[in-house]
């Protein structure tokens, strides 16, 4: 799978075109090499996250799947989603592409780099999970825990917020409900 992403040079706003596509090795290589040495200086929620086994779980199981965001040999961002599992918190009887995990590369969040290298990361890797579930048949619905920081960008993509989920560890439940064209 291969998808042509346009996003924002944090620099000049100027747009350039990236690639979404299948998580591959050298995405987790990244992930090790280049990212995770910034996370853990900036003490960033995602920094023990292990996408080996996100994407080992991906190749295993029909209903997971992983892809990266790639821009200039450097992968950008990473997300790994369930499709067949997760039901709506809305309405039960409606399913939902659950993002397990989605991440930007430190050098593209603003908390960690000013301006960031890329903008809209996060939010093209969203879409595309939108996109699956449209796909998929379940109407664009979304859904997903947020770690503690990541909640206002989650507000900002105008997710409903359903609050705390005792059985996720209190993190915020978030969901897009049906894509209304």
């Amino acid at each position: 799978m291969q998808r042509r992403v346009l996003l924002a040079r944090g620099c000049d706003n100027q747009r350039v075109a990236t690639l979404l596509v299948d998580l591959a090795q050298q995405h987790l290589n990244d992930f090790e090499v280049h990212w995770r040495p910034v996370l853990e200086q900036a003490g960033a929620e995602d920094k023990f996250w292990d996408w080996v086994v996100k994407k080992r779980i991906s190749l295993s199981s029909d209903n997971f799947e992983s892809f990266a965001i790639e821009y200039e040999g450097m992968t950008q961002g990473l997300m790994a989603i369930e499709t067949q599992w997760h039901r709506s918190q809305v309405n039960r009887r409606n399913q939902v592409v659950y993002v397990q995990a989605i991440a930007s590369a430190p050098w593209n969040r603003g908390a960690i780099r000013r301006p960031p290298e890329l903008r809209g990361v996060g939010t093209a890797l969203l879409l595309f999970a939108r996109q699956r579930s449209l796909e998929l048949g379940y109407e664009g619905r979304v859904g997903l825990h947020a770690l503690p920081g990541a909640e206002s960008f989650y507000d900002d993509q105008n997710m409903a917020d359903y609050g705390p989920d005792p059985a996720q560890e209190n993190l915020t439940y978030f969901e897009y409900g049906r894509f209304q064209r």
